[in-house]
């Protein structure tokens, strides 16, 4: 009896609470075929047919991007040939990833890092959620076999254990999931879309390269735009010194915060006017002080210069911080002005410059006097200047809300996978 309650889940459709105990099935027994493919011998990517990678299996969804040939297809890869309904889950690199073959992304075919599995007798929602839920996840965590990248064997594939109820309440679960599931994927649609919107206004509000004009502006506003240098904004623009980090910043470094600390920022920590104060290091605040031209005690806008370059995060809060050892710093003189610099210095004007500044040694980088020379140009009507980042700054919070209930569904899914499965 204490077994059959281990069967059970915690959650149930009110019709099922009464019902039978769920069974543990291994996963090789109850299929036709597990396999995977192989890696094609024409790397051109050239041809007619589909060739399904574990990068385009995203959220469930498989989106072909690489092609073969007909004769690889039905040659050499024909073992690893798709089928509708064929559940494909990865295997190699970044395990678990699953998707379900339509019949419009065929014909198809696979490599050796997406496992094939065919003829289930499980409702295909269900078995497909089952991969994700937590009794596989957990097989996964503690069973890769590490080599060059983590991976799975067929064998292992094939001991997954799945618990199942009958299958009318498979097949209720599976419908439930797929649902949410296709919610989820209407809101990441909807968030990135919003993104793309952001990114075209982005390009157009602000002037090309070369240009003293905005192709698109509110209305009544005709004026060249000013142009000046980043330096000419900012009282101070700098960073910290390899030395000054080795000698004492880096030994003084703590894990933990509190009371006599500051956050430690890294290039990680900040994107807009997002930044992370729960950060991985503390540096006592007896340290900083002695560093005041890294200390961030006004606004200032930060700028990765060693990396991701061109990432962008805007400093303004009453707590003071201090700046990492690829972070550029530039204390600016007007914080409004900083708030409008940092949306065009994001738009495809402002990135460019960071490109064209890069330089390439083991990793790219920028200089503080490459900062220093970046171009602005901002419009001569602060009217303008105020409706342009308000603009931006609405369309911020909009995207900020998307993602919150993208993320509020995510975790809803993860809940009910807890309580709904074993």
């Amino acid at each position: 009896m204490s077994e059959n309650k281990k069967l059970i889940p915690k959650r149930r459709f009110k019709e099922f609470q009464n019902t039978d105990a769920w069974e543990q099935r291994e996963l090789g027994k109850f299929v036709s075929l597990i396999t995977k493919g192989t890696t094609p011998r024409d790397k051109s990517g050239s041809g007619s047919i589909n060739f399904i990678k574990v990068e385009n299996i995203s959220d469930g969804i498989i989106s072909p991007v690489s092609k073969i040939s007909e004769d690889e297809h039905e040659g050499y890869l024909q073992r690893s040939k798709l089928k509708e309904n064929d559940i494909l889950i990865s295997i190699a690199g970044t395990l678990g990833r699953t998707g379900v073959v339509d019949k419009t992304i065929l014909p198809a075919n696979t490599n050796q890092a997406l496992a094939i599995i065919r003829g289930y007798d499980f409702d295909k929602d269900f078995l497909l959620t089952s991969l994700n839920g937590k009794a596989v996840k957990d097989f996964i965590r503690r069973n890769p076999t590490i080599g060059a990248q983590p991976n799975l064997s067929l064998e292992q594939v094939g001991k997954f254990l799945i618990y199942t109820p009958k299958k009318e309440e498979q097949i209720q679960i599976g419908v439930f999931f797929k649902n949410l599931d296709q919610t989820i994927a209407f809101q990441q649609r909807k968030l990135e879309k919003m993104k793309s919107m952001k990114s075209a206004y982005l390009s157009e509000m602000f002037p090309a390269a070369g240009e003293r004009k905005p192709k698109r502006r509110f209305p009544g506003f005709t004026d060249d735009w000013k142009q000046c240098k980043l330096e000419d904004m900012c009282s101070l623009i700098t960073k910290q010194t390899g030395f000054d980090y080795s000698a004492t910043i880096k030994p003084s470094l703590i894990n933990k915060k509190n009371d006599s600390t500051y956050s430690f920022i890294q290039n990680k920590d900040f994107s807009g006017f997002n930044i992370n104060l729960n950060t991985d290091f503390y540096i006592p605040v007896k340290i900083a002080e002695k560093f005041p031209r890294i200390l961030l005690d006004q606004p200032s806008l930060l700028v990765t210069i060693s990396g991701k370059i061109g990432n962008l995060g805007l400093y303004n809060d009453v707590k003071k911080a201090f700046i990492g050892g690829a972070v550029g710093i530039c204390k600016l003189n007007d914080l409004k002005e900083g708030e409008f610099i940092l949306y065009e210095l994001t738009s495809e004007f402002g990135q460019r410059q960071f490109r064209k500044s890069t330089k390439t040694s083991s990793h790219a980088n920028i200089t503080v006097e490459m900062i220093k020379d970046i171009d602005i140009i901002i419009p001569k009507n602060h009217i303008e200047h105020n409706k342009i980042f308000k603009f931006f700054k609405q369309l911020d919070t909009t995207i900020a809300f998307q993602q919150q209930k993208l993320e509020k569904l995510q975790n809803i899914k993860k809940a009910y996978l807890n309580e709904m499965f074993i």
